[in-house]
């Protein structure tokens, strides 16, 4: 790699950060974007592929620059996954001590949110069963519902990633319509997140809110005026004196990333071992680099704030870099059942989480429900977004049971990733579908014994 070439993808990044300052912008100015949610990447990123090479092209900028972020969010998605473990921390905290009972609903509740996951993924490749003698659908076509929906537009870069690294020709238009799915799992999970929450209201669902709320003007436009009221980013753990608390952070995260890349090396053509992803290999490494991090007892040195704003960075970045280089004409051909996968997904999902939520947890049931419906139809922030709309000052423990059972849910979820796409390569997409309903169906009955556990078998639901 020359000076050139890196002074080349600098301005490339410029051009992205450009369109998400104009994503920033827009949302802030546009009444749509706000009633809609649609984040700052997402609404760069289509702008930019409007102007880009892959519509109009009127952008005077080298094509090759597209290129460039095709493969950008299966890069940036390895530090982004690498991360999650770094400060993790399972149980305790305030929660826990303003109601004594809050861990109770965390298992059912992750396995709720772990079967709705498998749920999506039943809906995707059964829809490729369906629509397969209408199209020629590629082996792991119906996987981007899951990717979307659960995993977001960021995980879409994960799909490319893996499916790059097999070597598979259709990994670009996966991830593509992977990004397509995300798009519509966020707004409309959103907009029907709200009309939940309006209903619930009405009819007495709502623990804290009486009636329908208005969204705070923050959250809409997407930043807080109120110098006063703008939340800390982190503890400064490090003194600058020695090395900035980002850096130092950041510098943990790519360790873990080139420890991933360096196993990977070492496990080359050793069967199975050499099929899993870079990004795996990543997390792995990193469970182990905190786990002597805590053992040394200097956890202290570690912030999960900090930690969270690195990897929303990155996958901003990652967002915007997906949606720019979204191969349209190969995502427009499955345009049809795509729209029929999604439309099941959103089904689907409302209905397991809200039947089994309803029965299975104590206390608060809809706000856990709210925020793990966010969550399975976006991103965890998605989950925290609609929860505030009907727990505004976050009073109840469901932010708690929510993000703990998002934690895990989310580790079991891209540890089974792999499987769902291997499996349709040799099985074919039946095969896929029955054993994704199989896993969702176990997990319903993990949830129901969990919950009968923790609240006894007399307890018969809200």
């Amino acid at each position: 790699m020359t000076s050139a070439m890196l002074t080349d993808l600098l301005k490339s990044l410029a051009l992205l950060g450009a369109f998400l300052v104009l994503g920033v912008f827009l949302r802030a100015k546009v009444k749509v974007l706000q009633k809609t949610f649609i984040p700052a990447s997402v609404i760069g990123g289509f702008i930019l592929l409007l102007l880009g090479p892959q519509c109009f092209n009127v952008l005077p900028v080298p094509a090759e620059w597209f290129s460039v972020y095709s493969l950008l969010p299966g890069v940036l998605i390895v530090p982004v996954v690498a991360a999650v473990p770094l400060g993790l921390r399972i149980g305790g905290g305030a929660s826990s001590d303003t109601d004594p009972g809050f861990l109770k609903n965390v298992v059912p509740l992750m396995f709720i949110g772990l079967g709705a996951s498998m749920f999506q993924f039943a809906v995707g490749y059964g829809t490729h069963v369906a629509f397969s003698g209408a199209y020629d659908l590629y082996d792991v076509f119906g996987i981007e519902l899951a990717i979307g929906f659960v995993g977001g537009h960021g995980t879409a870069g994960t799909l490319g990633n893996m499916l790059s690294e097999l070597n598979l020709p259709y990994w670009e238009t996966s991830q593509g319509v992977a990004t397509t799915t995300a798009t519509f799992g966020i707004v409309g999970g959103i907009l029907i997140g709200i009309a939940l929450i309006n209903w619930a209201a009405r009819h007495g669902h709502t623990a804290l809110l009486k009636k329908p709320a208005d969204i705070p003007e923050p959250i809409r436009i997407g930043y807080e005026r109120d110098i006063n009221k703008q939340a800390s980013v982190g503890r400064e753990t490090t003194m600058s004196s020695s090395i900035d608390t980002v850096a130092f952070h950041a510098a943990l995260i790519f360790i873990a990333c080139g420890l991933a890349y360096l196993v990977l090396k070492l496990v080359a053509g050793i069967p199975v071992l050499s099929d899993i992803s870079v990004w795996a290999y990543g997390m792995i490494m990193m469970f182990i680099i905190w786990g002597i991090i805590c053992k040394l007892k200097v956890d202290y040195l570690v912030d999960g704030k900090i930690k969270s704003k690195i990897s929303s960075s990155f996958t901003e970045f990652a967002v915007i870099a997906a949606i720019a280089s979204l191969p349209i004409q190969a995502v427009a051909t499955y345009i049809v059942p795509i729209l029929v996968m999604v439309v099941l997904g959103y089904i689907v999902t409302t209905a397991v989480l809200f039947f089994l939520c309803k029965r299975l947890l104590k206390g608060y049931w809809f706000e856990q429900m709210i925020g793990t419906y966010g969550m399975a139809t976006g991103v965890f922030l998605t989950g925290v977004l609609l929860l505030r709309v009907c727990d505004p000052e976050l009073e109840s423990p469901a932010l708690a049971n929510y993000s703990l059972s998002y934690t895990i849910t989310s580790i079991i979820y891209f540890a089974m990733l792999n499987m769902f796409i291997v499996m349709p390569m040799q099985s074919g997409a039946v095969v896929t579908a029955l054993a994704a309903t199989g896993i969702a169906v176990a997990c319903v009955i993990c949830a129901v014994v969990s919950s009968r556990i923790s609240f006894g078998s007399s307890f018969k639901g809200n």
